[in-house]
């Protein structure tokens, strides 16, 4: 199974209406530093994290309150060999309900541990899809990498041993 894509699963006091409209707003749960439109199909977004990450995502499939897909469209890390890792990759948040609530899981599809960014990603995804987004959705506050401060991927940069 090594080849298998990093996923993860929240359940949330939520609509699945309310979770597709906060999963969109990327701004509201991974962070700040971000240029275009998260929400409108086939427009292109960035996100950078000092020089640490820098990436260009497109939404690309979109089914109203059950399905989000967004791809890499461009990538780049500094700490890793192949730069370019995420290239190619999707993102995808799957909604549906489960009980009384509301489930979400994401897909990093194409995230690989074959990866050398791989453990890195992980300990990230599990972070902001785990705390931060169930925290978006469910009160409206979440915890993305505040615009010109130290947040999160600081954090991260520091337990890894990044620059």
């Amino acid at each position: 199974m090594k080849d298998k894509s990093f996923t993860t699963t929240i359940f949330v006091n939520q609509s699945p209406a309310a979770a597709f409209g906060a999963i969109k707003n990327f701004r509201g749960w991974w962070s700040e530093e971000i240029e275009g439109h998260t929400a409108v199909p086939d427009e292109t977004f960035f996100y950078h994290y000092k020089d640490i990450h820098l990436c260009k995502m497109q939404l690309v499939e979109v089914v109203p309150e059950k399905r989000l897909v967004y791809r890499v469209v461009e990538n780049e890390f500094s700490f890793v060999e192949d730069k370019t890792e995420w290239v190619g990759t999707h993102l995808v948040f799957d909604i549906s309900k489960e009980g009384g609530k509301t489930r979400v899981t994401f897909t990093h599809d194409g995230l690989v541990p074959d990866y050398e960014c791989y453990q890195v990603c992980n300990d990230a995804w599990s972070t902001y899809i785990g705390s931060s987004l169930k925290n978006y959705i469910e009160t409206g506050k979440g915890s993305p990498n505040p615009k010109d401060k130290e947040g999160f991927n600081a954090e991260l940069a520091k337990k890894w041993g990044l620059r």
